[in-house]
């Protein structure tokens, strides 16, 4: 089985003059969790090359076993380094997608073309994708084939806005995310802040935040393997 990987391109935290990224946990627990069940993986970013690891993913609280593989894993490193620019990749070559969060997405992913357009055939090619976080933000303006959001009447989930309060981040992100699946018509729901949980509905899984990134990697695997 083949698995794309999208990570952000967006460095940028807003106008606050610090750094963002891709969140490295929902990240490296999912890569982990595919490769090891035998997964070929490719990673793929709007710009290509390095995709930017938002700076407070590295910081003592948030190591996890699977960051702690990541940082041993040079080779690994070394691949992240070289993603592939998303407007050479083919749909058709990929049994799936996944998308890990950190704030990065918010900006770049949510209004990418080629991005939106991916999602969107993968969908039409009935192959699962994942959302981890803030990377649901990916979704926002995906439609499903009547041209409504493809988020409409789903159940989803994503980064909520007790968690964006949290990190006080509620005023420097360009939109909600709960708040704006719920906007486009997603039935949202949540579960405890920072505890895992995962939504499935049809070939769309969506986690909440990062404790959720290896359990939506876990049940994309599941439907993969049905």
């Amino acid at each position: 089985m083949k698995v794309l990987i999208v990570l952000t391109s967006h460095s940028e935290l807003g106008n606050t003059g610090e750094k963002t990224g891709f969140w490295v946990e929902e990240f490296a627990a999912p890569y982990y969790v595919l490769a090891d069940a035998g997964a070929e993986l490719t990673l793929a970013s709007p710009k290509g090359g390095q995709p930017p690891i938002d700076p407070k993913s590295e910081l003592p609280d948030f190591q996890t076993e699977a960051t702690h593989r990541f940082d041993k894993d040079t080779e690994l490193q070394g691949r992240l380094a070289q993603t592939v620019k998303l407007s050479d990749v083919n749909a058709a070559d990929y049994d799936a997608v996944f998308y890990p969060g950190g704030h990065g997405p918010m900006w770049d992913l949510a209004n990418d073309t080629t991005s939106i357009q991916l999602i969107e055939t993968f969908l039409q090619q009935q192959k699962p994708i994942a959302l981890v976080c803030h990377a649901p933000a990916a979704l926002v303006k995906v439609k499903d084939e009547n041209g409504d959001p493809l988020v409409k009447g789903k159940q989803v989930t994503g980064f909520s806005n007790s968690e964006e309060d949290a990190v006080q981040l509620s005023d420097v992100v360009p939109f909600l995310l709960e708040d704006e699946l719920k906007r486009l018509g997603g039935v949202y729901s949540k579960g405890a802040d920072w505890g895992p949980y995962v939504k499935k509905d049809g070939l769309l899984i969506t986690g909440q935040n990062p404790g959720s990134s290896q359990e939506a990697a876990l049940e994309l695997l599941k439907t993969l393997k049905k």
